[in-house]
Protein backbone atom coordinates (compact mmCIF):
# COMPACT_ATOMS: atom_id res chain seq x y z
CA UNK A 1 0.00 0.00 0.00
CA UNK A 2 1.38 3.46 -0.92
CA UNK A 3 1.99 6.06 1.78
CA UNK A 4 -0.86 8.18 0.37
CA UNK A 5 -3.37 5.33 0.45
CA UNK A 6 -2.16 4.29 3.89
CA UNK A 7 -2.77 7.80 5.26
CA UNK A 8 -6.22 7.87 3.70
CA UNK A 9 -7.02 4.46 5.16
CA UNK A 10 -5.92 5.50 8.65
CA UNK A 11 -7.99 8.71 8.56
CA UNK A 12 -11.13 6.84 7.47
CA UNK A 13 -10.66 4.18 10.15
CA UNK A 14 -10.11 6.73 12.92
CA UNK A 15 -13.17 8.74 11.94
CA UNK A 16 -15.63 5.84 11.67
CA UNK A 17 -14.24 4.19 14.83
CA UNK A 18 -15.55 6.93 17.13
CA UNK A 19 -18.33 5.23 19.17
CA UNK A 20 -20.97 7.83 18.28
CA UNK A 21 -20.07 7.75 14.56
CA UNK A 22 -19.96 3.93 14.45
CA UNK A 23 -23.35 3.64 16.17
CA UNK A 24 -24.79 6.28 13.82
CA UNK A 25 -23.48 4.47 10.73
CA UNK A 26 -24.88 1.15 11.93
CA UNK A 27 -28.30 2.58 12.79
CA UNK A 28 -28.73 4.61 9.60
CA UNK A 29 -27.34 2.23 7.00
CA UNK A 30 -28.51 -1.08 8.45
CA UNK A 31 -31.67 -0.11 10.34
CA UNK A 32 -32.93 2.99 8.50
CA UNK A 33 -32.35 5.26 11.48
CA UNK A 34 -33.84 3.05 14.18
CA UNK A 35 -31.78 3.24 17.39
CA UNK A 36 -30.73 -0.41 17.46
CA UNK A 37 -27.14 0.36 18.52
CA UNK A 38 -25.82 3.10 20.78
CA UNK A 39 -22.31 4.09 21.74
CA UNK A 40 -22.74 2.68 25.25
CA UNK A 41 -23.67 -0.79 23.95
CA UNK A 42 -20.82 -0.94 21.44
CA UNK A 43 -17.29 -1.97 22.39
CA UNK A 44 -14.26 -2.09 20.14
CA UNK A 45 -13.30 -5.63 19.20
CA UNK A 46 -10.23 -7.23 17.62
CA UNK A 47 -9.66 -6.35 13.97
CA UNK A 48 -7.20 -9.17 13.43
CA UNK A 49 -7.98 -12.79 12.64
CA UNK A 50 -5.80 -15.68 11.47
CA UNK A 51 -6.09 -18.03 8.51
CA UNK A 52 -3.97 -20.84 7.12
CA UNK A 53 -1.78 -19.73 4.25
CA UNK A 54 0.12 -22.01 1.85
CA UNK A 55 2.94 -22.65 4.30
CA UNK A 56 2.07 -20.88 7.53
CA UNK A 57 -0.62 -19.02 9.42
CA UNK A 58 -1.29 -15.52 8.14
CA UNK A 59 -2.95 -12.47 9.66
CA UNK A 60 -5.83 -10.54 8.11
CA UNK A 61 -7.18 -7.24 9.32
CA UNK A 62 -10.63 -5.70 9.15
CA UNK A 63 -10.91 -1.91 9.44
CA UNK A 64 -13.34 -1.71 12.37
CA UNK A 65 -14.84 -4.28 14.70
CA UNK A 66 -17.57 -3.46 17.21
CA UNK A 67 -19.21 -5.82 19.68
CA UNK A 68 -22.84 -5.07 20.53
CA UNK A 69 -23.67 -5.99 24.12
CA UNK A 70 -27.10 -6.88 25.44
CA UNK A 71 -27.83 -7.96 29.03
CA UNK A 72 -24.11 -8.20 29.76
CA UNK A 73 -23.31 -10.60 26.92
CA UNK A 74 -22.13 -10.17 23.33
CA UNK A 75 -25.20 -9.98 21.14
CA UNK A 76 -23.66 -9.25 17.72
CA UNK A 77 -20.37 -8.39 16.09
CA UNK A 78 -20.20 -5.68 13.41
CA UNK A 79 -17.30 -5.59 10.96
CA UNK A 80 -16.98 -2.34 8.96
CA UNK A 81 -14.69 -2.09 5.94
CA UNK A 82 -13.69 1.19 4.28
CA UNK A 83 -13.10 0.93 0.53
CA UNK A 84 -11.78 3.63 -1.79
CA UNK A 85 -11.75 1.41 -4.87
CA UNK A 86 -14.06 -1.27 -6.18
CA UNK A 87 -12.86 -4.81 -5.53
CA UNK A 88 -14.20 -7.65 -7.64
CA UNK A 89 -13.08 -10.18 -5.03
CA UNK A 90 -14.42 -8.35 -1.99
CA UNK A 91 -16.95 -11.15 -1.46
CA UNK A 92 -14.12 -13.63 -1.02
CA UNK A 93 -12.39 -11.26 1.40
CA UNK A 94 -15.61 -11.07 3.38
CA UNK A 95 -15.76 -14.86 3.52
CA UNK A 96 -12.23 -14.81 4.92
CA UNK A 97 -12.99 -12.17 7.55
CA UNK A 98 -16.24 -13.64 8.81
CA UNK A 99 -14.91 -17.19 8.51
CA UNK A 100 -11.89 -16.22 10.62
CA UNK A 101 -14.14 -14.81 13.34
CA UNK A 102 -16.39 -17.87 13.40
CA UNK A 103 -13.30 -20.09 13.53
CA UNK A 104 -12.06 -18.20 16.60
CA UNK A 105 -15.50 -18.59 18.20
CA UNK A 106 -15.36 -22.33 17.49
CA UNK A 107 -11.91 -22.59 19.05
CA UNK A 108 -13.02 -20.68 22.13
CA UNK A 109 -10.78 -17.67 21.52
CA UNK A 110 -13.89 -15.49 21.69
CA UNK A 111 -15.90 -16.11 24.85
CA UNK A 112 -19.42 -15.50 23.55
CA UNK A 113 -20.36 -16.98 20.17
CA UNK A 114 -22.48 -14.55 18.18
CA UNK A 115 -23.55 -13.69 14.62
CA UNK A 116 -21.28 -11.47 12.54
CA UNK A 117 -22.55 -8.63 10.34
CA UNK A 118 -20.08 -7.14 7.87
CA UNK A 119 -20.71 -4.19 5.57
CA UNK A 120 -18.66 -1.88 3.36
CA UNK A 121 -18.45 1.92 3.32
CA UNK A 122 -17.41 2.70 -0.25
CA UNK A 123 -15.89 6.18 -0.66
CA UNK A 124 -14.88 5.95 -4.33
CA UNK A 125 -16.20 8.17 -7.11
CA UNK A 126 -17.03 5.45 -9.63
CA UNK A 127 -20.05 3.21 -9.11
CA UNK A 128 -19.60 -0.09 -7.33
CA UNK A 129 -20.42 -2.63 -10.05
CA UNK A 130 -18.59 -5.60 -8.56
CA UNK A 131 -20.63 -8.62 -7.53
CA UNK A 132 -22.56 -8.40 -4.28
CA UNK A 133 -23.56 -12.06 -4.06
CA UNK A 134 -21.85 -15.38 -4.61
CA UNK A 135 -24.50 -16.39 -7.13
CA UNK A 136 -23.81 -13.32 -9.28
CA UNK A 137 -20.07 -13.68 -8.86
CA UNK A 138 -20.12 -17.19 -10.26
CA UNK A 139 -23.17 -16.70 -12.47
CA UNK A 140 -21.26 -17.47 -15.67
CA UNK A 141 -20.31 -20.92 -14.50
CA UNK A 142 -22.50 -23.79 -15.61
CA UNK A 143 -23.99 -24.65 -12.26
CA UNK A 144 -27.43 -26.23 -12.17
CA UNK A 145 -30.26 -25.13 -9.88
CA UNK A 146 -29.89 -28.41 -8.01
CA UNK A 147 -26.26 -27.53 -7.31
CA UNK A 148 -27.02 -23.91 -6.42
CA UNK A 149 -29.40 -25.19 -3.79
CA UNK A 150 -26.44 -26.25 -1.66
CA UNK A 151 -24.22 -23.19 -2.26
CA UNK A 152 -24.26 -20.68 0.59
CA UNK A 153 -25.28 -17.40 -1.02
CA UNK A 154 -22.95 -14.99 0.74
CA UNK A 155 -24.11 -11.39 0.37
CA UNK A 156 -21.95 -8.25 0.30
CA UNK A 157 -23.59 -5.12 1.72
CA UNK A 158 -22.02 -2.06 0.10
CA UNK A 159 -23.05 1.55 0.77
CA UNK A 160 -21.86 4.12 -1.76
CA UNK A 161 -21.23 7.04 0.59
CA UNK A 162 -20.98 9.65 -2.17
CA UNK A 163 -24.41 8.71 -3.50
CA UNK A 164 -26.61 8.33 -0.45
CA UNK A 165 -30.10 9.76 -1.06
CA UNK A 166 -30.99 12.89 0.86
CA UNK A 167 -33.57 11.07 2.99
CA UNK A 168 -30.81 8.71 4.17
CA UNK A 169 -28.30 11.49 4.81
CA UNK A 170 -30.83 13.32 6.95
CA UNK A 171 -30.98 10.36 9.35
CA UNK A 172 -27.36 10.79 10.47
CA UNK A 173 -26.92 12.54 13.82
CA UNK A 174 -23.14 12.37 14.23
CA UNK A 175 -20.38 14.15 12.31
CA UNK A 176 -21.00 11.62 9.53
CA UNK A 177 -23.92 13.84 8.45
CA UNK A 178 -21.42 16.61 7.70
CA UNK A 179 -19.22 14.27 5.66
CA UNK A 180 -21.97 12.79 3.49
CA UNK A 181 -23.60 16.19 2.94
CA UNK A 182 -20.23 17.65 1.91
CA UNK A 183 -19.73 14.79 -0.56
CA UNK A 184 -23.23 15.25 -1.98
CA UNK A 185 -23.29 19.06 -2.16
CA UNK A 186 -19.64 19.73 -2.95
CA UNK A 187 -18.27 23.25 -3.19
CA UNK A 188 -20.16 25.82 -1.19
CA UNK A 189 -21.44 23.36 1.43
CA UNK A 190 -22.11 25.19 4.68
CA UNK A 191 -24.04 24.14 7.74
CA UNK A 192 -24.88 25.31 11.25
CA UNK A 193 -24.41 21.78 12.63
CA UNK A 194 -22.13 21.52 15.64
CA UNK A 195 -18.87 19.63 15.05
CA UNK A 196 -17.91 17.04 17.68
CA UNK A 197 -14.67 15.52 16.35
CA UNK A 198 -12.99 18.60 14.91
CA UNK A 199 -9.54 17.35 13.90
CA UNK A 200 -10.90 14.03 12.62
CA UNK A 201 -13.57 15.81 10.56
CA UNK A 202 -11.12 18.16 8.85
CA UNK A 203 -8.84 15.21 8.06
CA UNK A 204 -11.74 13.18 6.69
CA UNK A 205 -12.92 16.01 4.43
CA UNK A 206 -9.38 16.58 3.19
CA UNK A 207 -8.59 12.97 2.28
CA UNK A 208 -11.96 12.51 0.58
CA UNK A 209 -11.16 15.62 -1.46
CA UNK A 210 -7.88 14.09 -2.58
CA UNK A 211 -5.54 15.87 -0.15
CA UNK A 212 -3.70 13.52 2.21
CA UNK A 213 -1.57 16.24 3.82
CA UNK A 214 -3.30 16.00 7.20
CA UNK A 215 -0.30 16.58 9.45
CA UNK A 216 -0.52 19.56 11.77
CA UNK A 217 -4.31 19.76 12.05
CA UNK A 218 -4.21 19.26 15.83
CA UNK A 219 -1.47 21.90 16.17
CA UNK A 220 -3.55 24.38 14.18
CA UNK A 221 -6.60 23.76 16.36
CA UNK A 222 -4.48 24.33 19.45
CA UNK A 223 -3.11 27.58 17.99
CA UNK A 224 -6.68 28.74 17.39
CA UNK A 225 -7.66 27.81 20.95
CA UNK A 226 -10.24 25.31 19.66
CA UNK A 227 -10.66 22.33 21.97
CA UNK A 228 -12.52 19.10 21.21
CA UNK A 229 -15.12 19.91 23.86
CA UNK A 230 -15.80 23.42 22.49
CA UNK A 231 -18.95 24.11 20.50
CA UNK A 232 -18.26 25.26 16.98
CA UNK A 233 -20.37 25.14 13.83
CA UNK A 234 -19.29 23.60 10.55
CA UNK A 235 -19.31 26.94 8.75
CA UNK A 236 -17.18 28.55 11.48
CA UNK A 237 -14.63 25.74 11.48
CA UNK A 238 -14.37 25.66 7.69
CA UNK A 239 -14.06 29.46 7.47
CA UNK A 240 -11.26 29.53 10.04
CA UNK A 241 -9.39 26.79 8.22
CA UNK A 242 -9.84 28.57 4.90
CA UNK A 243 -8.43 31.78 6.40
CA UNK A 244 -5.38 29.77 7.51
CA UNK A 245 -4.73 28.91 3.87
CA UNK A 246 -5.17 32.51 2.77
CA UNK A 247 -2.74 33.77 5.40
CA UNK A 248 -0.09 31.27 4.43
CA UNK A 249 -0.67 31.92 0.75
CA UNK A 250 -0.13 35.67 1.11
CA UNK A 251 3.19 35.09 2.83
CA UNK A 252 4.37 32.68 0.17
CA UNK A 253 3.07 34.47 -2.90
CA UNK A 254 4.27 38.03 -2.37
CA UNK A 255 7.09 37.81 -4.91
CA UNK A 256 7.43 35.87 -8.12
CA UNK A 257 11.17 35.57 -7.61
CA UNK A 258 10.57 33.11 -4.80
CA UNK A 259 12.90 30.35 -3.72
CA UNK A 260 12.27 26.73 -4.61
CA UNK A 261 10.85 25.83 -1.20
CA UNK A 262 8.44 28.75 -1.31
CA UNK A 263 7.37 27.83 -4.83
CA UNK A 264 6.62 24.26 -3.77
CA UNK A 265 4.56 25.45 -0.81
CA UNK A 266 2.52 27.86 -2.93
CA UNK A 267 1.78 25.20 -5.58
CA UNK A 268 0.84 22.71 -2.86
CA UNK A 269 -1.48 25.20 -1.10
CA UNK A 270 -3.24 26.22 -4.32
CA UNK A 271 -3.80 22.63 -5.41
CA UNK A 272 -4.89 21.63 -1.90
CA UNK A 273 -7.43 24.47 -1.89
CA UNK A 274 -8.75 23.35 -5.28
CA UNK A 275 -9.24 19.78 -3.98
CA UNK A 276 -10.47 20.62 -0.50
CA UNK A 277 -12.96 23.34 -1.47
CA UNK A 278 -13.62 21.97 -4.99
CA UNK A 279 -13.01 25.35 -6.64
CA UNK A 280 -11.38 26.45 -9.88
CA UNK A 281 -7.73 27.44 -10.12
CA UNK A 282 -8.76 31.10 -10.31
CA UNK A 283 -10.86 30.88 -7.13
CA UNK A 284 -8.14 29.00 -5.25
CA UNK A 285 -5.53 31.62 -6.20
CA UNK A 286 -7.87 34.45 -5.24
CA UNK A 287 -8.56 32.88 -1.86
CA UNK A 288 -4.84 32.44 -1.19
CA UNK A 289 -3.97 36.01 -2.13
CA UNK A 290 -2.04 35.17 -5.28
CA UNK A 291 -2.72 35.09 -9.03
CA UNK A 292 -2.92 32.38 -11.66
CA UNK A 293 0.24 33.86 -13.17
CA UNK A 294 1.96 33.61 -9.78
CA UNK A 295 0.90 29.97 -9.46
CA UNK A 296 2.13 29.15 -12.97
CA UNK A 297 5.48 30.82 -12.28
CA UNK A 298 5.79 28.83 -9.07
CA UNK A 299 5.08 25.62 -10.99
CA UNK A 300 7.80 26.49 -13.48
CA UNK A 301 10.28 26.92 -10.63
CA UNK A 302 9.24 23.54 -9.22
CA UNK A 303 9.61 21.83 -12.61
CA UNK A 304 12.97 23.49 -13.27
CA UNK A 305 14.24 22.34 -9.88
CA UNK A 306 13.36 18.71 -10.56
CA UNK A 307 16.31 16.56 -11.66
CA UNK A 308 16.17 15.62 -15.34
CA UNK A 309 15.52 11.95 -16.16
Amino acid sequence: MSETNEKKDVVEKEFVAFPDVAADVINVLLYQGEKVANEDSLMAGPTESVYQGKKKLRNQYEDICKYKFSDGAVHLMYLIANQSRTDGKMLLRKAGYTGGIYREQYEGKIKDACPVIEFVLYWGKTRWRSSRSIRKMFGKKKISEKEWKYVDNLELYVFEMRRLPEETRELFESDMRIVVDFLAEGNGYRSDRKVVHKAALIKMIKVLSGDTDVDGIEDWLEEQGIREEDEIKVCELFDQYERKGRKEGRKEGEALGMEKGEARRLVKDVESAMNFFRVTLEKACEGLGTTVHGYEEARKICLESEPSA
